[in-house]
């Protein structure tokens, strides 16, 4: 089951069944199934509080994912996702607000696939394969 919620902020992702079925396309394609998955859809500032009491970081970012997963290949998490970030790195990257959204969305299944962007190396295939899953969505 995939969810979309919105805690400190009001936001309604247009299109949920069809970004559910993408989603589970992206995760299947790396050999696993989504069981429960939860994004919830902030504000910067709610997220930076995130970061700070679970993580310890006293950054902004766009994403925060917790995998809460037991058992190997099935997907359990909850995403936090600040709505404000996305806004200001589409901007930055020239690029509509729904493609960064769903370049975001995808990134945190991608982590949950075990997909690192830590080093520079692991960042650039991070960054291939959110390209490759944003191609497999359809318009």
């Amino acid at each position: 089951m995939i969810t979309f919620q919105s805690q400190d902020i009001k936001f309604d992702l247009k299109g949920k069944l069809k970004t559910k079925a993408w989603l589970k396309e992206v995760a299947q394609k790396e050999g696993f199934k989504i069981q429960d998955l939860n994004y919830i859809f902030m504000s910067d500032e709610g997220l930076h509080k995130i970061n700070l009491e679970y993580l310890n970081h006293d950054t902004y970012t766009d994403i925060i994912t917790f995998d809460n997963s037991e058992e190997e290949g099935i997907i359990e998490s909850d995403i936090f996702i600040s709505i404000d970030r996305v806004k200001e790195n589409a901007e930055s990257f020239k690029t509509t607000f729904d493609n960064e959204l769903r370049r975001v969305l995808a990134h945190g299944v991608l982590h949950l696939c075990g997909y690192k962007d830590k080093s520079d190396e692991d960042a650039k295939m991070m960054r291939e394969m959110e390209e490759d899953s944003l191609l497999s969505f359809t318009h």
